[in-house]
């Protein structure tokens, strides 16, 4: 059984005709069932709540039956599906709380093998192979027949879909044409690009694209022609002038530039996609041919290195300050002391991850620090497109520079220290022996670096390390997303031009700035898609964002891809660090320490301790005193980097060393923390899909008592995985747990029937332990119904099997009952030694939390009495945090 939703709406049968005619189409004609099974398609393998179906299906009023009537329409879709797949059809569609959930393999909808082969092929065009990428995107554009459900009537959540779904086909024809431009395909292309920008007339990447294949096929006029169009239609309409990468092309066919008339790859620079550096921001892949040859005499090696400055807007120029630099403060205010005292000659670097706005800290430094370089401050890149940086003649280039400046490269004759008068700011520096061959006609001058890593082995080197924003600037940054950042009036992109919008406050920017991980290239990047988009609100952005395996995807607009930025830095590594890189994602996000990873690298510590070091000094790893942590966008790329390169039973080893490791950890005596059981439901997730079932059991068994937000999927997870391998007990238990929960939720007869349930289960087990909790889930539920009496009698039998040593914390939770119990029946003395001994059972566990309830029950227990009827005087605080208003007149435990 097919689907097809990248057009009309398609449903085909699971066997194709034998006679060789076409496929008879299942797909519901009624136009209600259209609309839920298109929602349920958008979100496959997801759960879908009955709200989103109603609100898709009648988002103006529904009608006070929708719930049923929805149930109709469901019943229907299984009919049409089982007539598509007799076998299978009907149990695709499964009920899942709080809606339905549409099973689809990853082959049977359009939709979901375009965005796999989009992904792909946008893969292959960042490790420049264009004739992979320019076949995967003309495969997964053949896939569209026409708008997204284009028979189907839209609500809020297929409008989302359909914009989503319609830029990613776009971005896929421009990748496609971008490698077909890398492989001369340019005259073929003319045609369709004609067609192309008079249907998209203000997309100008499809225009420069156009200029480049006319140019190409030596029709330099028309090329021109193209740009004048552009230009007129944004200016007349927008009022905003072409962007800077369309005016550098226009630029270099004006000069004939030669470079740009030859097909092929880049030698040297960064993949496609990637947001380069100053010198080279915007020169779109497809759009660069090879650099001119560059001379075997010195001379020309100058010549051809001045020819790669001067692609600056003006030769050596510091770039104008950026009017949106926001937060930063701590760091700009020690480099702006470091270059303020350093001497002629001296070197101050900025390092940091890929996308932490280094080059950014370093100008702004530079423009702040203006008055202590009378000579001028000049910048250079030293990726501008000669090479990987460059090469030693380019030594002369930067002596006319300096003197240019007005500064004096040489030292005085007679050896004496002059004074810097001038500041360069090299951006891009790779490795020290970039610059040891510059330095010498850079005496008279402070030098600043820009590089990822430190260049170490330079003389006298200080740096300033870059890394993600802090916290409290993160709630800072509205400014970004409405144009007034920093401290300067001005503008990121077009963001100045948006409305704060409902819901764009301090919160809802600090939750995006989190899922960007805080680094400044990807935040900019959210504020610029969503200055973008204006039919998208904060929160439809934080919305994408959440979704792990598609952050990285709206983290991309125009030529900036925050993907291909730290794709840059892992495909730098070597392979031995690249690959701990990407066998560290298995690790729960947050702190880690040398034992967890060397269970992910299968390595000793000390082994362990020396690969962090590396991809530390590779900015891959964030280390402290406290512990590493991969970065949470990295985590993410080696997440995926992960799943694209190594074995599937390499990974599975390697999440059972992690997941066995977690497990031995949580062990140990004392309550987890709470990132620490995120961490280990994660986990629990992570072997349930490796099929490892009694680390399932393990890992959910070490929450100790902690309810993750989704803690009913968690345990019901783990009470499959030890269905699956027999553990009897390890049912008991998550069956009591799933009680607990149905209780809290008020869900009394559910509660009622999986206490029993675990109470038989560990009785033909002969677990008196978890037979012994489970009668004191049964003695709070009658206790929660006033029937004391019964309470007691469960009770009694609970406590005596619970008293054995070794069985701590289930002591707790009975003498916890039996306490609330005397509140009931005995008086409130009878209650305080009961919770006298939750307190020392507490301690015992080295549960603070715990600890902190059994003090405040009995600090309430030493108050008076409340008087009054109202709800706070009956109040019973039954759990940590969890109360109940009791009919009879109790103490309230004050909070």
């Amino acid at each position: 059984m097919r689907f097809g939703i990248l057009g009309p709406l398609e449903v085909t049968g699971a066997a194709a005709p034998s006679d060789g005619r076409r496929e008879h189409s299942y797909a519901p004609q009624a136009a209600k069932l259209r609309v839920v099974l298109g929602t349920l398609l958008i979100r496959a393998n997801e759960v879908v709540s009955v709200e989103s179906l109603i609100d898709e299906l009648w988002p103006d009023a529904p009608p006070r039956t929708a719930t049923t009537t929805l149930q109709v329409y469901v019943s229907h879709l299984r009919k049409t599906l089982q007539s598509a797949d007799p076998d299978n059809g009907r149990e695709a569609l499964a009920t899942r709380r709080p809606g339905y959930l549409l099973r689809v393999g990853a082959d049977a909808l359009d939709a979901l093998v375009f965005e796999d082969l989009y992904r792909r092929g946008h893969q292959a065009l960042q490790t420049s192979d264009f004739a992979g990428a320019a076949d995967l995107h003309r495969r997964a554009l053949a896939l569209w027949r026409g708008p997204l459900l284009s028979d189907t009537p839209h609500g809020p959540v297929l409008e989302g879909a359909a914009v989503r779904l319609a830029e990613a086909r776009t971005s896929a024809l421009d990748e496609r044409i971008r490698a077909e431009l890398h492989l001369g395909l340019h005259r073929e292309l003319v045609a369709e690009l004609q067609e192309l920008v008079a249907e998209h007339r203000m997309h100008e990447e499809f225009h420069t694209h156009l200029m480049v294949a006319l140019y190409r096929c030596g029709r330099q006029a028309e090329a021109l022609r193209v740009f004048t169009t552009l230009r007129q239609t944004l200016v007349e309409e927008l009022g905003i002038e072409p962007g800077p990468s369309s005016s550098r092309l226009q630029r270099r066919i004006l000069e004939g530039d030669p470079a740009l008339a030859r097909a092929g790859g880049r030698a040297a620079g960064p993949p496609a996609g990637t947001a380069g550096s100053a010198g080279s921001a915007g020169r779109d892949p497809g759009h660069d041919g090879p650099p001119a040859a560059v001379a075997d005499t010195a001379e020309g090696a100058a010549g051809a290195a001045a020819d790669a400055v001067g692609r600056s807007a003006a030769l050596g120029a510091l770039p104008a300050a950026d009017p949106c630099f926001t937060g930063r403060t701590e760091e700009l205010a020690e480099l702006e002391r470091l270059l303020r005292g350093a001497p002629a000659g001296g070197c101050v670097a900025v390092t940091g991850m890929p996308g932490a706005g280094k080059t950014a800290l370093a100008v702004e430094a530079a423009h702040r620090v203006a008055d202590a370089f009378p000579d001028g401050r000049l910048f250079l890149d030293l990726r501008g497109g000669a090479g990987p940086g460059l090469p030693s003649a380019a030594g002369p280039v930067l002596d006319r520079l300096v003197r240019a400046a007005g500064g004096t490269a040489a030292a005085p004759a007679d050896g004496a220290a002059a004074a810097p008068r001038l500041l360069l700011v090299l951006d891009g520096v790779g490795s020290e022996t970039e610059v040891r061959p510059l330095l010498p006609a850079l005496r008279g001058a402070v030098v600043l670096l820009v590089a990822r890593r430190v260049p170490a082995g330079l003389p006298g080197l200080r740096s300033v390390l870059l890394g993600p924003w802090r916290r409290d600037e993160a709630q800072r940054l509205v400014g970004l997303f409405t144009g007034g950042a920093g401290s300067r009036a001005g503008t990121f992109g077009s963001a100045a031009a948006l409305d704060a919008g409902p819901g764009l406050g301090p919160d809802t920017v600090a939750e995006i700035a989190e899922l960007c991980g805080r680094l400044p290239l990807a935040v900019r990047t959210a504020a610029a898609q969503l200055a973008a988009r204006p039919h998208w609100t904060a929160a439809v952005l934080a919305d994408r964002l959440r979704e792990e395996g598609g952050r990285l995807d709206v983290l991309r607009t125009g030529d900036v891809d925050v993907r291909s930025r730290l794709l840059d830095a892992y495909a730098a590594c070597p392979d031995p660090q690249r690959r701990a890189f990407r066998l560290l994602s298995l690790l729960p996000p947050g702190r880690f320490g040398a034992r967890h990873a060397a269970a992910a690298l299968d390595l000793t510590e000390p082994q362990a301790s020396a690969a962090l070091e590396a991809l530390a000094d590779e900015r891959l790893v964030a280390v402290d005193r406290d512990g590493c942590r991969i970065p949470e966008l990295l985590r993410l790329l080696a997440v995926e980097r992960l799943a694209l390169e190594d074995p599937p039973e390499v990974v599975r080893a390697a999440a059972e060393r992690v997941c066995r490791a977690y497990a031995d950890g949580a062990a140990e005596p004392g309550r987890v923390c709470d990132t620490g059981a995120r961490g280990l439901v994660r986990l629990a997730r992570t072997a349930y899909g490796a099929g490892l079932w009694a680390l399932t059991v393990r890992l959910t068994d070490a929450l100790a008592g902690w309810v993750p937000d989704d803690a009913e999927a968690v345990y019901a997870l783990a009470l499959d995985a030890a269905r699956r391998c027999a553990d009897r007990p390890a049912q008991a238990r998550m069956r009591r747990s799933l009680g607990e929960l149905a209780w809290q939720y008020r869900r009394v007869e559910q509660a009622d029937e999986l206490f029993s349930d675990a109470l038989e289960l560990a009785r033909e087990a002969g677990d008196e332990e978890e037979a012994a909790r489970a009668l004191v889930g049964l003695a709070e539920l009658r206790l929660d119904a006033g029937e004391s009496a019964q309470a007691a009698a469960l009770l009694e039998p609970a406590l005596a099997a619970l008293s054995a040593p070794g069985r701590t914390r289930g002591r707790y939770e009975a003498s916890r009952a039996r306490a609330l119990l005397a509140l009931a029946q005995e008086g409130r003395e009878s209650a305080r030694a009961w919770f006298g001994e939750c307190l020392e059972l507490a301690g015992a566990l080295r549960d603070q939390r715990l600890e902190v309830y059994a003090l405040r029950s009995l600090r309430a227990l030493s108050l008076p009495p409340r008087g009054g009827s109202g709800p706070a005087s009956r109040a019973v605080e039954i759990r940590p945090g969890l109360w109940r208003i009791d009919p009879a007149a109790v103490p309230a435990n004050p909070l």
